[in-house]
């Protein structure tokens, strides 16, 4: 009995000594990402704090604190008409110009000449400090007939607090993790420090991509600009009844008018094949009269058979 109380004591001491190895590498193992856990909890949140709100996962708290100055996004729709499309091209290159703006995009189409009217029309996208955007709207009204104008602003000021304190904590992880690479000293530690490195470097280049897309629209307006080239310009102010009949009326002389011109065009223009189908018709309608004459003849008796 004796013999088997001592054998089973040997094993619960062998148990326990390998169960205390156990945990004691498995705490070896676990050195690095608890020290680098509680070092990014204790500064990430100091520097999100600093840049004005606490970030989560989620998004921003509601206890955010906002910037005095807000963020706007602004966009202008803007639809003019001009009786001379390449002089108000030049006049608008000359307003943009002087106040450092830029086109960002431009078309411009030429039409197709329809009723004796060529009409023409241009699309830009305009790119204008956003201070000055009432002013550049303000020269397009004095060199165009503005017909409509629409103007958009987009609060940004959240969207842009969380990125910026988002990026804010990329950095300060990214520092810290540059510090513990220095101080690793096994190589599992050091693979470990690399992947999350880089990761965090990903991020923070995504980040800070949107932050500079944000300061760009925030600080150059969008503005649509929408150009007709007319031979009338749209009236702004709506019509009495009397100048619409009367403009009507005119209206209708006028397509009229044009209606005859492009007839008149199209006979000069289509007269060679006018001519060969009038030689045709003219062969075709010989042709019916000499066949109709010969059945008359054919009907008719023979003299000489009479009786008198």
């Amino acid at each position: 009995m004796k013999t088997k109380k001592y054998v089973s004591v040997l094993l619960c001491a062998l148990l326990l000594m390998a169960l205390f190895t156990g945990c004691g590498s498995g705490s070896k193992a676990m050195t690095f990402a608890a020290s680098y856990d509680m070092a990014v909890a204790e500064e990430a949140p100091a520097a999100m704090n600093a840049a004005g709100g606490t970030l989560t996962d989620s998004g921003v708290s509601g206890s955010t604190v906002l910037p005095e100055s807000r963020k706007w996004i602004v966009t202008v729709y803007l639809s003019a008409e001009t009786e001379d499309l390449d002089a108000l091209m030049e006049n608008l290159d000359e307003a943009i110009a002087g106040l450092n703006g830029y086109v960002e995009d431009q078309s411009v189409y030429n039409g197709s000449t329809y009723s004796s009217r060529r009409y023409r029309n241009a699309s830009l996208t305009v790119r204008i400090p956003a201070e000055d955007v009432d002013q550049f709207t303000q020269q397009v009204a004095g060199i165009a007939n503005v017909v409509s104008k629409e103007t958009n602003r987009q609060d940004v000021t959240l969207s842009y607090v969380a990125t910026e304190s988002r990026m804010t904590a990329l950095q300060t992880e990214e520092a810290r993790l540059l510090e513990l690479m220095a101080q690793a000293e096994t190589m599992s530690d050091l693979l470990e420090i690399e992947a999350r490195l880089t990761d965090v470097r990903y991020e923070l280049e995504s980040v800070t991509s949107q932050l500079r897309l944000y300061d760009n629209q925030i600080d150059y307006a969008t503005i649509y600009l929408s150009l007709s080239e007319v031979q009338e310009y749209t009236p702004v102010e709506e019509p009495t009844l009397w100048a619409r009949i009367s403009g009507g009326f005119r209206s209708s002389l006028e397509d009229l008018g044009d209606g005859a011109v492009d007839l008149l065009v199209w006979i000069i223009v289509s007269s060679p094949y006018l001519v060969i189908l009038a030689a045709v018709i003219v062969v075709i309608v010989l042709l019916v009269k000499r066949r109709k004459k010969r059945r008359q003849a054919k009907k008719q008796p023979p003299q000489d058979s009479q009786t008198p």
